[in-house]
């Protein structure tokens, strides 16, 4: 059986945290699925396709990462692309309270895993509130994700 793994988020966009948890999770399963969900009563700052193309650019050269987009319950994605596992990360306790709950949710309407990586020290406190906090107030966005993710000037 292939080990395919279901990244799922908003990626709004993709950070170094989040990087760093695909690349670690390249090495412990088959295939890493990162699946952009689709929430239409969210306000994105990257379109879909703007925050799919960083991440496909970011992992270009890496063969067991795919990027998808989809709508509805991460178990009904893992199910309908046989995936038995959902990778998550954790930056710190309130993580770990929200995601437990998420987990324990999926693991009673599923059978589906969920696999917890703790996020690297260096890239903890990263999120991407925190990237579109930097990036609205013309801070250097840059150091904080892949450098494949670009913001357009405003003229």
């Amino acid at each position: 059986m292939k080990r395919i793994a279901v990244f799922p988020g908003s990626f709004d966009p993709i950070t170094l945290g989040h990087y760093d948890i695909i690349k670690r999770g390249i090495s412990l399963f088959d295939e890493v699925i990162v699946a952009i969900g689709i929430n239409a009563d969210k306000k994105y700052m990257f379109t879909q396709e703007e925050r799919k193309k960083f991440i496909e650019d970011a992992f270009k050269d890496q063969p067991k990462v795919k990027v998808i987009t989809y709508e509805g319950l991460t178990i009904d994605l893992c199910r309908k692309i046989n995936a038995h596992f959902i990778l998550r990360g954790l930056r710190n306790p309130a993580d770990f309270e929200f995601e437990k709950a998420i987990a324990h949710t999926n693991r009673k309407l599923s059978q589906i895993e969920t696999v917890f990586l703790l996020t690297a020290s260096k890239t903890s406190y990263i999120s991407s509130t925190i990237v579109r906090d930097v990036i609205r107030n013309g801070g250097d966005y840059t150091v904080l994700v892949p450098d494949t993710v670009l913001v357009k000037k405003e003229k």
